[in-house]
């Protein structure tokens, strides 16, 4: 609690661009330690994540569509990790204790803009799925090299797009409540909760766009796979259906690991007001941190080009 008491004497040195980052609330005294497995974690996010690339890159057996949208999500996760990295450490190795406005308005939407692009990425991957299985004799004619060109170009647009105006809309709000953020990093709904000005438009906005997005998303998803599953319980043969359901097993994982924790943190949100602050900031952490991290651990196992290729890459260095 000391940190907070020295957070609500520095607020009155603060100016209407400044804010302080709360930080995980209890355990000041153990930043030390704390900051150990979080290093690790994004240590493991830039290898994992670079270490996939690279593969998709330099194995031209891997040049297919399946793994150019997983190449769109490596990337994905590999930002989501970058534009948090800075003000995470920072507060846990304690050189960062105040953000300004603008950097705080930017950090804002690129985690926003960025989960809107996993849940597309997401979506363009079950699609592929969807392809493959339940018209495998025009899966190259479908998603040509050009197409996924398309594909990733409107990915990119509509998460960068969509998210713009009430991010923009930040910078004009009066903030005159005590300038605390709740968490390690900066977010749409918490810059909401310290404006005294009119924020309807950015409530309702982005509510529209989570309905919009990650709902329609997750919605077409779960429609994409009651068709994937009708199509396999049609095939004769038990190794081909077993065979055609494994090629789903790496997404699914990577759809629950990116929608469990948005979930998770909705409910703490939305029904967890009397838990420890320290409960809300570790569900942020985790809605941020375990897609980029587990994603390369989910393909690196699952997917036998990438696992082989890793494992290949791994003995000519060892030897």
């Amino acid at each position: 609690m000391k940190c907070l008491s020295r957070s609500a004497m520095s607020i009155s040195n603060l100016n209407n661009s400044e804010f302080i980052l709360t930080g995980f609330v209890g355990l000041e005294g153990y930043y030390q330690w704390v900051s150990i497995p979080f290093s690790l974690v994004y240590a493991m996010v830039l290898l994992g994540n670079c270490m996939v690339l690279h593969v998709i890159r330099t194995e031209p057996s891997l040049h297919q569509p399946m793994f150019y949208f997983l190449a769109m999500l490596a990337l994905t996760d590999l930002s989501m990790g970058l534009s948090t990295v800075h003000t995470v450490l920072g507060i846990l190795w304690r050189f960062i204790q105040q953000v300004s406005l603008d950097s705080c308005i930017a950090q804002s939407y690129f985690i926003h803009a960025l989960s809107l692009m996993e849940s597309s990425v997401l979506l363009a991957m079950c699609f592929d799925r969807y392809i493959a299985i339940c018209n495998p004799l025009r899966y190259s004619s479908i998603l040509t090299d050009e197409k996924i060109m398309r594909i990733g170009i409107a990915v990119l647009g509509r998460s960068s797009l969509l998210i713009a105006p009430a991010i923009i809309r930040l910078k004009f709000l009066n903030y005159c409540r005590p300038h605390i953020l709740s968490h390690s990093f900066c977010l749409h709904q918490d810059l909401l909760r310290m404006a005294c000005s009119d924020i309807r438009f950015n409530s309702i906005y982005a509510l529209a766009l989570v309905i919009g997005t990650l709902l329609l998303d997750a919605v077409l998803i779960l429609v994409s796979y009651v068709m994937i599953l009708h199509t396999v319980l049609g095939i004769a043969s038990r190794e081909e259906r077993i065979k055609s359901l494994q090629t789903c097993v790496s997404h699914i994982c990577a759809v629950l690991v990116f929608y469990v924790p948005i979930i998770g943190l909705t409910v703490v949100h939305r029904f967890g007001k009397h838990l420890s602050p320290l409960v809300h900031v570790l569900m942020g952490n985790i809605y941020i941190l375990l897609p980029p991290l587990m994603n390369p651990i989910i393909y690196g196992i699952k997917t036998q080009q990438i696992r082989r290729r890793i494992q290949s890459w791994l003995y000519l260095k060892g030897t």
